[in-house]
């Protein structure tokens, strides 16, 4: 088994981490394959029900690793490369269980893109993120200048893009980009609370909420709620739905099954 990604079963969790300490766990071909194969097998396994992103050391990620980028000879095997990168963040942004990222140390470029991709992050106080693709002369290719402006204002989005400056933790908890601020040392026990609690819900409406967020903001409100309105029809018809509404009588938690 590769040792640049861990994927270890906590429960109902399954935590992932990116696991190159000598180099600050930087993202290279070797790790996106493995980021890719472990989604797939993930998915497919109805025990997990929410995952956490995670890096081992003192950093989650210092992003791409540019000595692989630097052993490129041609635009096509950089664009290759950037072409799996995005297929890998995208599996985890269109997962249909819920991610959560715990950061620590800093979150550059494609470490910050990968963070991005999940749906709720948890960061340690005092940690940095940032993506400085424009200080090498190049923009962030693995999402960045997509999920970015989507989940802070355009102009702090274009800030952080053009100037290639990070910002802290704090900064970015008071945008809204971080869900929650951790002590140092506390994010992935934060992220695996947070997870644990997403992990109660009933996997169905977990995977449609998701849907419903992500894909309603690319329609018109009047056709975004019509689907709404569909999703939630469906869901009333599930056996979940009637184990939630019989727990709730019965003052106890749901014992969920995804059907």
């Amino acid at each position: 088994m590769s040792t640049v990604l861990r994927v270890e079963l906590r429960d109902r969790i399954a935590v992932l981490t990116l696991d190159r300490p000598r180099q600050l766990n930087a993202v290279g071909s070797e790790t996106v394959d493995r980021l890719t194969r472990a989604l797939r097998d993930i998915r497919d396994n109805d025990d997990v029900r929410a995952l956490v992103v995670t890096g081992a050391g003192r950093a989650f990620s210092a992003g791409a690793d540019l000595g692989e980028i630097e052993s490129f000879t041609t635009p096509g095997q950089f664009r290759a490369f950037v072409g799996r990168l995005t297929e890998a963040y995208g599996l985890l942004e269109d997962f249909p269980k819920p991610s959560v990222a715990a950061v620590h140390g800093f979150a550059f470029g494609g470490g910050l893109e990968l963070a991005l991709a999940c749906d709720l992050r948890v960061v340690e106080r005092g940690a940095r993120l940032g993506l400085p693709e424009m200080k090498l002369g190049v923009l962030p290719g693995a999402g960045g200048t997509q999920r970015l402006p989507r989940l802070v204002p355009p102009a702090i989005a274009k800030q952080m893009i053009l100037t290639g400056e990070p910002i802290d933790a704090e900064r970015a908890w008071e945008l809204g980009l971080v869900n929650e601020l951790a002590e140092p040392g506390g994010a992935l026990a934060a992220a695996e609370a947070l997870a644990n609690t997403l992990a109660a819900g009933a996997p169905l409406a977990l995977a449609a909420g998701k849907r419903l967020v992500d894909h309603g903001l690319g329609m018109g409100l009047e056709a975004a709620i019509a689907y709404e309105r569909e999703t939630v029809s469906v869901l009333f018809c599930t056996e979940d739905r009637a184990e939630g509404l019989k727990a709730f009588r019965e003052r106890r938690p749901g014992d969920f099954r995804g059907r």
